[in-house]
């Protein structure tokens, strides 16, 4: 099976101290891979680099063995997904942030679609029309979540999705995100000191000091 992610000796360092360097990774489709490692290690930025938000320094990142440098932004990041560790919303409404992703894309909105979403994610469909300033912290970070996968990325990149939820918010998420990497085959690479979330992963990648070792969990 070919990798859907490959990172060929990717290195950053925006100033004189290196951040990663000599970083060799293959993903698999469908993997779920964990990061884990000491604050200040380089984990999101492993996530940022392979979402294109930073370039490297030098090496080759690869998305179904092609250059990720090769394909148009916009489509790259419609295929490979990062979720933000708080949820970026804007607008007014739920609505607002529920829709964009239609509206970029030029499609009429389905709101049968975004009801279910909502629905699996535990949220009421009476909330589309709600303002998001009127929302808890729990509520903006699974509507950011819905606003991902209404069309199903090929990868999420999740930057550490559930930290600062509750216990019942936290294992909605995870259930969701479960159903997603088992049921659709949506690769997931994740940043997290959650232990049910390491718990699942197929591997955990450890980042210690600008090194990586990968590890069968």
């Amino acid at each position: 099976m070919s990798a859907i992610i490959q990172l060929n000796e990717v290195a950053y360092q925006p100033a004189a101290t290196p951040i990663l360097a000599h970083v060799n990774l293959t993903v698999q489709p469908a993997d779920w891979l964990t990061i884990v490692g000491p604050s200040g290690s380089g984990k999101s930025t492993l996530l940022r680099l392979i979402a294109t938000l930073i370039s490297p320094t030098s090496g080759t990142i690869m998305f179904r063995e092609r250059n990720q440098q090769d394909y148009d932004p916009v489509d790259y990041r419609r295929q490979v997904s990062y979720c933000f560790q708080q949820a970026q919303l804007f607008g007014d409404t739920v609505r607002d942030n529920i829709s964009f992703p239609f509206t970029i894309r030029r499609q009429d909105f389905d709101e049968q679609l975004a009801n279910h979403w909502l629905e699996r994610f535990q949220l009421p469909t009476s909330m589309m029309d709600k303002p998001i300033s009127e929302l808890s912290g729990g509520e903006k970070q699974r509507v950011g979540l819905i606003r991902n996968v209404l069309f199903t990325p090929a990868v999420m990149l999740l930057d550490e999705v559930t930290t600062g939820l509750d216990t019942e918010t936290k294992d909605i998420v995870h259930h969701e995100l479960l159903r997603l990497n088992h049921d659709d085959g949506v690769t997931m690479i994740a940043v997290t000191h959650d232990e049910t979330e390491i718990a699942a992963a197929d591997h955990v990648l450890t980042v210690d000091h600008h090194t990586l070792e990968v590890k069968p969990s």
